[in-house]
This record gives C-alpha cells, sequence and structure tokens, in this order.
C-alpha cells in the first residue's frame, strides 16, 4: 500500500511538472507577427516594434515580427488582417483612434470590431506645432491664420479621417471657420509628416507628442498645445483647454488578435501581452518614448471600442468627414 502511495504520488508530481512546463513553453513557444498598418516612422510602427523589443526581453514570445502595411489611414493593413488571421494563435495587429476614424471617413467595409482585442495599451496626447521660423507663436495667432484664410492654412499629419486630421479639423472649427474646407495633406507615416514640417511646407503639424518630441526639445519645431484635458509633466506644451478651447482627444493605441480566435489560442495571446505591458521592460520603455500607460485588459477594451465608434463617428460627422 506505500509502495502505490508512493508512485502514485511520484507520478502526481511529475505530472505537474509536465503540465507547468508546457504551460511555460506556450508563451515562449509563440512565434508571432505583429501587423502595423501604417509606414515606418509613425506610432502604430513604433508601438509594434515596442511590443516586439518588450515581448522578446521579457520570454513572452520566441520571436516577433513586425510588417508594415500601409494605405487608406490603416484600412488596407486591417482588410489584409482580418484575410489572413482569421482564427491564427500567432498573427496581432497595431491599430488605435486612427484606424478608427478611417474606417468610417473611408466607408470602409473593415472596422475594429471585427477583429479580436487583446489590451488597450498607450494614451498619448496630440501636439500641434509649427516650424521654428514660422510667425506662429501661439495657439490664438494659429485662429487668427485660419480664420483669416483656411484654405491657405496647409495642416499635415496622419491619415484622412484619423486622430490627426479630426484634431486639426476641430481646431479649424474652434476658429470659427468651416471645418469641411480643411487643407489638410496626410501621410502614412510619421517620418513623412514630420519631413513635411522641417521642410517648412505646412502652416501647422499634428502628431503623438512622443514621436515629435526630439525635434520639439531641439527647437526645430514649437509645440503650440496638447491636446489632453490636463497638463502633462514634462511637457511645457500647454493643453487646449487650458488656452480657452473645449478640445480634448485621446491619442489610443491597442492590440488586437485576428477574428475567431478562441480557447487555448487566445488565453495563450492574452497572457503574453498581459504579461508583457506589466513588465519593466515595457514600463522603461514608455518613459523612454514619453508615452503614457492606458493599459485596459481584454474584457473592458472590447467595450471602449465598441463605444470609440460611436464617439468618434459623432465626431466626425458634426465636422463633415461623415454622414
Amino acid at each position: 500500500m506505500r509502495n502505490f502511495m508512493k508512485y502514485g504520488l511520484m507520478a502526481a508530481i511529475v505530472g505537474s511538472v509536465l503540465s507547468f512546463g508546457s504551460l511555460s513553453a506556450t508563451a515562449q513557444d509563440l512565434e508571432l507577427t505583429i501587423t502595423a498598418p501604417a509606414g515606418a516612422g509613425g506610432g502604430w510602427d513604433s508601438a509594434s516594434r515596442s511590443l516586439q523589443e518588450a515581448m522578446m526581453a521579457t520570454g513572452n514570445a520566441k520571436s516577433v515580427q513586425v510588417v508594415n502595411v500601409p494605405g487608406a489611414g490603416g484600412t488596407v493593413g486591417l482588410a489584409q488582417f482580418i484575410g489572413s488571421a482569421k482564427g491564427s494563435p500567432n498573427q496581432l495587429l497595431v491599430a488605435g483612434i486612427t484606424l478608427v476614424g478611417a474606417s468610417i471617413s473611408n466607408k470602409s467595409p473593415v472596422n475594429l470590431t471585427q477583429v479580436t482585442p487583446l489590451a488597450r495599451l498607450t494614451g498619448d496626447p496630440l501636439v500641434i506645432v509649427v516650424s521654428k521660423d514660422s510667425p506662429i507663436k501661439t495657439i490664438d495667432d494659429l485662429l487668427a491664420t485660419i480664420k483669416t484664410d483656411v484654405a491657405k492654412t496647409i495642416w499635415v499629419g496622419g491619415s484622412a479621417g484619423g486622430a490627426d486630421h479630426i484634431l486639426a479639423a476641430l481646431v479649424t472649427k474652434a476658429a470659427g471657420a468651416d471645418p469641411a474646407k480643411i487643407n489638410y495633406v496626410a501621410y502614412s507615416g510619421g517620418g513623412e509628416s514630420l519631413a513635411a514640417m522641417l521642410g517648412g511646407q505646412a502652416t501647422a503639424g499634428v502628431s503623438g507628442y512622443g514621436e515629435w518630441e526630439g525635434q520639439i526639445k531641439s527647437g526645430d519645431l514649437r509645440a503650440l498645445a496638447i491636446s489632453y484635458p490636463e497638463p502633462i509633466e514634462g511637457i511645457e506644451a500647454k493643453p487646449l483647454k487650458a488656452q480657452g478651447l473645449d478640445i480634448e482627444l485621446v491619442n489610443w493605441r491597442g492590440i488586437f488578435a485576428g477574428p475567431d480566435v478562441q480557447g487555448a489560442d487566445l488565453d495563450a495571446l492574452k497572457a503574453a501581452v498581459d504579461n508583457t505591458v506589466k513588465s519593466e521592460q515595457w514600463q522603461a520603455i514608455l518613459k523612454a518614448r514619453g508615452w503614457s500607460d492606458y493599459y485596459a485588459p481584454t474584457d473592458e477594451f472590447k467595450t471602449f471600442i465598441a463605444s470609440e465608434n460611436d464617439r468618434v463617428r459623432s465626431i466626425l460627422t458634426s465636422i463633415g468627414l461623415a454622414d
């Protein structure tokens, strides 16, 4: 009887060890591809490569590749992702408010409700900038410029209908001009819009603060305002609300799995992402890039996506960018 109990106990211990080893290997053996539905140098590209770095450093994935698929505010990449990642245990997509807006304004047949939310990652302020040589010194100067001639006020930023475009349109509306007449030049990557600003090809530009922080601190760009409702430590530019404009906008980014990913596959992806974004390595990346932690787990993020679609559609309709 004692031998039976002894061998039974040993079998139970071995079984537990094997089970634990199998669970541990699930995350460590993940070979992932992250789709950034925009060109190199933008926020989605940066977030994708930062997540790649953190997942590898923390051992939450065996390998991670990033693929850029630019076009139509992210809807080209989203459509491709929906087609290829259905039920896939190793494909992820980074996207955010810009893709919500682009799906609506472009009347796209695809949107973020068709993929599987895993986690909301960051929520950053957008910044409104002018070049260092611009005669525009303040947000009031920019409002006056817009009011004088909205068509000659050239804006640059990310994709049409995205967060940058929405903010430019809201500021145009606040200046008393028709936002439908805004002269907005859209770029699929942050590097292109930055080059346009540094080259003096635009009146004003909009981007995530973290993307242009280096040029702002070097003095090549002058920050007029940020879109957060409250001041942010380390950022000199004041919120639009603090400068008399009732405008706020959070440039959030999140991570998604493909359609119909379920069961153990979904659990493994959730665990890999959640463990990564709660790690010291991810927090260090947030600090280095000047990003705000806007983490929300799967269930909360899913509810947020549904409400964000309604909110962005309402904003785009009010400024003439959607029906």
